[in-house]
């Protein structure tokens, strides 16, 4: 366990791709957003009662938009203070829970609310919410420098697949959590998320395709919950096969041999002899095969 001096800070990025829970009501109705939402507000709620100096913050990842769902603009003015949140707890449980959990689940409802996908891109923003996760960390460490030691990490939990156009900033995301020392955990939901396992493999986080959607409060309580120091105490599940293809900058394709820049290290898979991207050009020799070479001709006697 971690001592009581000890912050230990826990993001959970929630992909909300409005396209893809909505064929999930019509495919399970049993397993919705709102499920999903509860379960990780179970899950915030067992991280914050397990230490008092235990924080947490919760980021919805949608295909317009990054949004702190907790905490919000609401919770640093007050506004859900005082006789609101005692009224709000009738049911014996602890207010703050109970406040946050409001706060969430209105921010959700919100969010949802004002989604137009029509004319727009479907493609959920995860690059830029693992992002957000970071710039939070980092401002939060920096107001407690001089404080007690803070340890980070990220859990996301993963709905729609990957997007190959966001493979850039998403690798540059998962170098500066490496660098920061900041564990990525990924509970998929549905097909396996190649980026996420890279991510995992490199920041030394969990990575767990759950096999039964509707059970995913079990699989974060058992799995997720516990921080790193806990997890070397229990028998996890095996670590998943890494996919480590990259894809290509130009046609945004996972390839497993490809051509790289030695300026810039943008990767094509097929040849150019200028780079698309730093346009740097290069030179290129013709094969000692295809030059002309000239011969002696010799007579004969």
């Amino acid at each position: 366990m971690a001592s009581e001096d000890e912050i230990s800070l826990l993001v959970i990025v929630v992909d909300v791709s409005p396209i893809w829970w909505g064929q999930q009501s019509q495919k399970e109705p049993e397993f919705t957003l709102s499920k999903c939402m509860d379960a990780v507000m179970l899950m915030g709620n067992s991280h914050l009662v397990m230490n008092r100096s235990n924080k947490l913050a919760i980021i919805a990842s949608h295909c317009q938009e990054s949004h702190f769902l907790y905490p919000n603009k609401h919770w640093k003015a007050g506004d859900f203070t005082g006789d609101e949140a005692a009224s709000s707890s009738g049911d014996g449980k602890y207010e703050l829970l109970s406040v946050a959990n409001e706060l969430i689940a209105e921010e959700i409802r919100n969010l949802m609310a004002r989604t137009d996908v029509r004319g727009q891109q479907t493609e959920t923003l995860l690059a830029g919410s693992l992002a957000k996760a970071l710039c939070y960390i980092h401002r939060l460490s920096k107001e407690l420098e001089a404080g007690p030691e803070m340890k980070s990490r990220i859990l996301v939990i993963k709905a729609a697949e990957d997007c190959a156009l966001q493979y850039m900033n998403f690798m540059n995301v998962i170098f500066a959590a490496q660098k920061q020392s900041i564990l990525i955990d990924a509970c998929v939901l549905d097909s396996d998320s190649g980026l996420l396992q890279q991510a995992c493999d490199i920041t030394g986080g969990l990575y767990l395709k759950i096999p039964q959607k509707i059970a995913l409060a079990q699989y974060l309580l058992w799995v997720f919950l516990p921080d790193a120091d806990q997890r070397s105490q229990l028998v996890l599940p095996p670590p998943a096969h890494v996919d480590y293809r990259a894809a290509c900058f130009c046609h945004r394709n996972l390839i497993e041999i490809g051509y790289v820049c030695s300026v810039c290290l943008s990767i094509f898979c097929t040849f150019s002899p200028i780079c698309t991207t730093c346009e740097t050009a290069f030179k290129i020799s013709l094969p000692q095969m295809m030059k002309p070479k000239k011969k002696k001709l010799k007579l004969a006697t």
